[in-house]
């Protein structure tokens, strides 16, 4: 294809034209000698007869500048980087300088070179150096003192400003030589002329302030109240919305100044908080102004006054003395700077945002081959490992029990299987009565499950079938609970100070639902004591009675006997409802929350009215860790609040209006940071109405909060009524950057560290019940053992070998329990006993950061289905030894941390070097590792379970030392550097076998700041080449058949289940096995494989999305600091230029239509070529914007 241009009698053609422009163009500009142009460019750059002496010279410049324009204004930004890359802007800038110094200057040249400056030098990084370099800084502000009275030619001069100072380093230059002043001459109040010339100042205006030095220069000079009070005219005055790009120019400077400490202070003391925040009201009712209220909200978000969070101290209220001389003052990590000063005047570089991401990513990758392959050394001295043997009593029994089982076995046994029920765990496919959860696509948000704080909370209620209830005999398991009863006098031996009374939570004092659902003719016998506790143990015995069996693996009396064994740094007293009762999940599982459009500017708009309009705000002490006594529980109209129990978490809680509170969480133990995790109880509510909480003291950056995902919530009078679950609630949900900051006196000297807000509605489900809101499903320790007892106790002893030992005692004096589960050999035979003995090891551990209680669901799926009566569990039993430390950090876990142990580290940080007296749970479960390699038994698998809060889905981080080397761009010699890729075989086989694994969501390269966690430390000094961490989501699933749905505990559970089955599916593909197994293995795995590949069939698979997160209907910022507006001005200068080209052209005086706004092209044209100096002059006229925002011009000369 060919473009009609013709340079004397030849032709160009497209694939060649733009290379040889480029190139023969930086010759023709920088040699006054055409003999140094190469001979192929002169048949581009002149006609046959001409030389570059001659006087067609310059028509032989604008044809170049008029191809190159076509060119450039075509197509995508590949061609203008082409140009850049071929020095195409070096060359534009000698052209510009050349024809600005000839007088007068030649406007037929002048104004295509500035169209093509502002095109290219925008999307040219390094353009600001090169204008510096080629000394155009003067060039163009004398251009603009030249053209002040000329608004055409001055909008080209203002658009290669604007660029120029882009450049933080350029932008300060030209605002020391005077170009702020220059613009202020140009910036006018409303006016309906030449407003096109106001919006181009203002917005090279916005682009100078971007510079610190020229945004203290503004303040210094006062025209930031200049600034307030153009935007409050045009404001004004602009009723019909015609010129909101120019309102949003002005805001763009004001939300540059403030970006100093100098600008925020003369901002607030100008009542900047009261113009904009009075302005915005106008605003909010049209969608059209969506760009106003945005950078409204931005720039009070910034300005709102930095205050300390109102507590005494941001530390945890408790705190640990720990052995030895270790100090527990850990710093406020990922601090954001001194928010009291900018510091001083310092050198900015103009740096693509993207692009430090990118190094900064690759950076952290490990590149020394030397430290990322296999390095087998001890921390410790090997004689040490001895300790480990006994934990390992299945490579030495000899099972003569096998042949003569006591009376006591066979009992159990026989209890055992007269309740196949308790055990009987197939596998959780999508298509079991517990799993259609696609079918809420097809059902009214009634049937599907209504959200807790609709009127009618109409919750389904399950069907518990003899199949799946957990029926519990009454003798036996009073006979149990006599065994676990002798568990808790061993604790009250050990420790006779331990011995107290637990007691359930109180109900209300006026529990009228409460009486006339259980005790209609007895009310006196249920009152409360006069402390208000139920110390009567008839109340939970009849409660027990009526509710008894109802969850599977899940016994009150065990959870009771063995809370009363916890050790907390508070000594709870209390047992929280749903912990004691136990949870059962619900038939359905709920779909992400739809986010409503605009929630996060108005929640934060909320929170500066209370600044501008503080009357009706209460602030009221309703609950407090550090100061009971100035709490006001039980207040007149206000919700009373309780967290002292086994995993709860709330520091204070304070009453700001009628219905909304302010919330603040406690800190890690011995720690100032890690404010993450909430579980607390909140009572005495109104029925219907939407209660406000503000949890103001979150720490991450990022949250699924704001992608659907929502917090869980217990009714206590539901679970009374037969609906004992946890349910997704909530609305209004959003995560955002909030105003408060860690003070130097209640941050231990250290300061400038920000805080985030998660906000959410709720209504309760009904009036004066008693509810526990949590970050997430709660897992307790006191669950967990309790847990593992039921299972030790119901399994088949003749199939299923358990032994459950203490791997240590943690610093807080509670139990690490590790599990030891494989199958019992099929007799003592010697050939049995050594296949028993030589089955390879799988290693997995499990909530080493307390909040990730999803990882303990998926963990209570993996040992209910490796305990079950399933003949894929029955199988892989035969074919692995487990070893499970199913909780890494149980005193983070009972003292409601979010991350850290009690010694204020987080455990995941210490595998490297851990330390036998602050880390025992970390140093031992390595030193296991240690004495199985040393034996040669090293695992076959590793996996530590973890949950991950920004992230869907579940999915694994391995490690490899070629996939890390690739993407840190290094070379790999594939010849010395072999690596077998056995790692991704799992991840496949999970993706293809669990609905919530994402394959694409696993990632296997090796960081430098992992280098301490337990999968690198396994896979570097134990050599395990599948060595994982599995993560999964707080929230819910992108793809496949779990997409749109936030996962439950019973989505959690199965993929612990469907872990189980990859590991066989491993087994099988990577291990020799006997004909035996494999047949029988190939018989259930064809069963298993028919039914997924039915329940995938049978939703929309979506597999083929590849985006992490849902589009949001609106964009959420979570650095109120920054506002990332440079690539929509971008797109906005292109549409300007290139309607000003179509122009010349005479193509169109069509109306441009957007928004809602009509424009006058007709107006527009008369505008410009009223200004045009002369007939035959190549000076272009600018036609409407495609925003059409500058309707209203009438054809008066400009």
């Amino acid at each position: 294809m060919y473009i009609p241009v013709a340079f004397g009698k030849h032709r160009l053609n497209t694939a060649k034209t733009e290379s040889t422009l480029v190139e023969g163009w930086c010759h023709f500009t920088s040699s006054a000698d055409p003999s140094l142009v190469p001979p192929e460019y002169r048949l581009v750059l002149c006609d046959e007869n001409c030389t570059f002496e001659s006087s067609c010279d310059k028509d032989v410049i604008l044809s170049v500048l008029s191809v190159l324009t076509d060119l450039l204004s075509l197509g995508t930004g590949r061609r203008i980087q082409y140009v850049i890359s071929k020095g195409g802007s070096e060359a534009l800038l000698q052209a510009l300088a050349a024809a600005a110094r000839t007088e007068p200057p030649d406007l037929s040249t002048l104004l295509p070179l500035l169209r093509l400056l502002a095109r290219v030098g925008q999307r040219d990084r390094k353009f600001g150096l090169k204008v510096q370099k080629a000394e155009a800084t003067d060039i163009i502000l004398s251009l603009i003192r030249r053209n002040l009275g000329h608004h055409l030619h001055l909008i080209h001069c203002l658009w290669v400003l604007r660029v120029c100072a882009s450049n933080v380093t350029t932008g300060t230059t030209l605002g020391i030589n005077g170009a702020m002043e220059l613009l202020f001459k140009v910036i006018t109040p409303y006016s309906k002329r030449h407003v096109r010339t106001v919006r181009a100042a203002i917005e090279a205006l916005a682009a100078l302030l971007k510079s610190k030095s020229n945004s203290r220069r503004a303040v210094n000079r006062g025209y930031l109240g200049g600034l307030l009070r153009l935007y409050q005219d045009w404001h004004h005055n602009d009723v019909s919305n015609n010129y909101i790009y120019i309102r949003r120019g002005l805001l763009l400077c004001l939300k540059h100044i403030t970006d100093i400490q100098l600008g925020r202070e003369t901002f607030l003391g100008s009542r900047g908080m009261e113009i904009l925040f009075t302005s915005v009201q106008d605003c909010l009712s049209c969608k059209n102004l969506d760009p106003i209220v945005n950078t409204v909200t931005h720039i009070l978000r910034k300005c709102y006054p930095k205050e300390p969070l109102p507590v005494v101290t941001v530390r945890s209220s408790y705190s640990f003395p720990l052995p030895g001389n270790a100090k527990a003052e850990p710093s406020c990590e990922g601090s954001e700077g001194d928010y009291e000063s900018d510091g001083d005047e310092e050198a900015e570089k103009d740096l693509d945002n993207e692009d430090v991401e990118s190094k900064e990513e690759d950076y952290d990758l490990e590149t020394d081959v030397n430290k990322l392959r296999s390095r087998p050394v001890l921390d410790r001295p090997e004689e040490e490992l001895g300790q480990y043997e006994a934990m390992c009593p299945e490579l030495s029994h000899d099972f003569q029990e096998l042949e003569s089982e006591s009376e006591e076995e066979k009992t159990l046994e026989d209890r055992t299987e007269r309740l196949p029920s308790a055990l009987c765990h197939c596998i959780p496919s999508a298509t079991s009565a517990k799993h259609l959860n696609y079918r809420w696509r097809n059902q009214s948000v009634t049937e599907a499950g209504p959200d807790p704080g609709e009127k009618d909370f109409k919750v389904p209620l399950q069907s518990w079938t003899k199949k799946e209830k957990c029926r519990w005999d009454q003798n036996n398991e009073k006979r149990d609970i006599g065994e676990a009863a002798q568990g808790v006098d061993s604790c009250e031996e050990e420790d006779p100070a331990r011995s107290h009374a637990l007691a359930l939570r109180p109900l209300p004092k006026d529990a009228a639902w409460y009486k006339n659902m259980f005790y209609p003719d007895c009310e006196a016998s249920i009152n409360p004591s006069p402390g208000g506790r139920l110390e009567s143990s008839d109340i939970v015995t009849n409660l027990l009675e009526k509710h008894q069996g109802d969850i599977p693996f899940h016994s009150p009396r065990f959870y009771v006997a063995k809370a009363k064994c916890v050790k907390s740094i508070l000594d709870y007293k209390d047992l929280a409802f749903p912990d004691f009762w136990g949870h059962q999940p619900p038939s359905y599982s709920k779909p992400m929350l739809e986010r409503k459009y605009g929630v996060q500017r108005d929640k934060v708009l909320d929170d500066v009215r209370r600044l501008i309009q503080p009357g009706d705000m209460i602030g009221r002490t309703v609950f407090d860790l550090d100061e009971p006594s100035n709490s006001s529980p039980g207040a007149p109209g206000c919700l009373t609040f309780f967290s002292k129990f086994e995993s709860g978490n709330l520091h204070k809680a304070i009453q700001v209006r009628e219905f909304e509170y302010d919330l603040i969480m406690n800190g890690d133990v011995n720690s100032n940071q890690h404010h993450q995790w909430f579980y607390f109880e909140v009572r005495d509510m109104k029925l219907a109405v939407p209660y406000r909480f503000n949890i103001i003291n979150c720490e991450k950056f990022n949250s699924q909060f704001n992608y659907g995902m929502q917090l869980v919530m217990y009714s206590v009078k539901e679970a009374l009524q037969g609906r004992p679950r946890w349910l997704r609630a909530g609305h209004d949900i959003c995560y955002y950057k909030n105003h408060y900051c860690c003070s130097a006196t209640a941050g231990g000297g250290v300061r400038g560290k920000c805080y985030y807000t998660l906000t959410f509605s709720i209504k309760f489900p009904h009036k004066d019940d008693v509810c526990y809101l949590a970050y997430h499903y709660p897992y307790t320790y006191s669950t967990m053992m309790s847990h593992l007892d039921i299972l030790e106790q119901n399994r088949n002893l003749k199939k299923v070998y358990w032994r459950q030992h203490t791997l240590c005692q943690t610093l807080g004096g509670n139990l690490c329990p590790l599990l030891t589960i494989t199958a019992m050999p099929e007799s003592k035979k010697r050939d049995d006993l050594e296949q028993f003995r030589n089955r390879p090891y799988v290693f997995l551990t499990a909530r080493v950061h307390p909040s990730e209680s999803n990882a303990s669901w998926v963990m209570k799926g993996t040992l209910e289905f490796l305990v079950s009566s399933d003949p894929i569990a029955d199988l892989l039993r035969k074919c692995f030894i487990f070893k499970i430390v199913p909780m890494l950090n149980p005193d983070g876990v009972i003292n409601g941390n979010h991350r850290c142990s009690l010694s204020g580290d987080d455990l995941n940080r210490q595998w490297l070097t851990p330390s036998s007296q602050l880390h025992p749970t970390i140093y031992h479960a390595k030193g296991l590792l240690y004495y199985l390699r040393s034996i040669g038994r090293a695992p076959l698998v590793f996996c530590d379970y973890h949950g991950h809060s920004q992230k869907k889905n579940v999915f694994l981080y391995g490690c490899s030392i070629k996939e890390t080397l690739w993407q840190a761009g290094c070379l790999v010699d594939t010849a010395v550097i072999t690596e077998d890729v056995g790692y991704r075989t799992l991840p496949k086989i999970l993706d293809r076998v669990a609905p919530a694994f994402v394959m694409n969501s696993c990632s296997f390269l090796v960081e430098k700041s992992r280098e301490s966690t337990a999968r690198v430390v396994v896979w570097k000094e134990m050599g395990v080449l599948r060595s994982y961490t599995m993560e999964s989501t707080y929230c819910g699933c992108s793809h496949g058949l779990y997409k749109g749905l936030q996962l439950g505990t019973q989505e959690l559970e199965e993929m612990g289940s469907k872990f189980c089955l990859g590991l066989l599916i491993l087994h099988l593909k990577s291990l020799p096995c006997s004909k035996k197994v494999m047949a029988q293995a190939a018989r259930l795995l064809d069963l298993e494989e028919e039914i997924t590949d039915r329940a995938q069939r049978s939703c929309n698979n979506s597999s083929l999305e590849t985006d992490d997160e849902p589009p949001c209907v609106e964009e959420v910022d979570y650095n109120t600091d920054s506002c990332s507006d440079s690539e929509e001005d971008f797109l906005e200068l292109d549409q300007e230029i290139q309607e000003c080209l179509s122009w010349v052209e005479g193509e169109t005086e069509d109306a441009g239509e957007t928004m809602g706004q009509a424009c006058n092209s007709k107006a527009l044209r008369g505008l410009y070529i009223s200004s045009q100096p002369a007939s035959n002059s190549t000076a272009l006229p600018l036609r409407s914007t495609a925003l059409g925002v500058y309707s209203g011009f009438k054809s008066s000369p400009v």
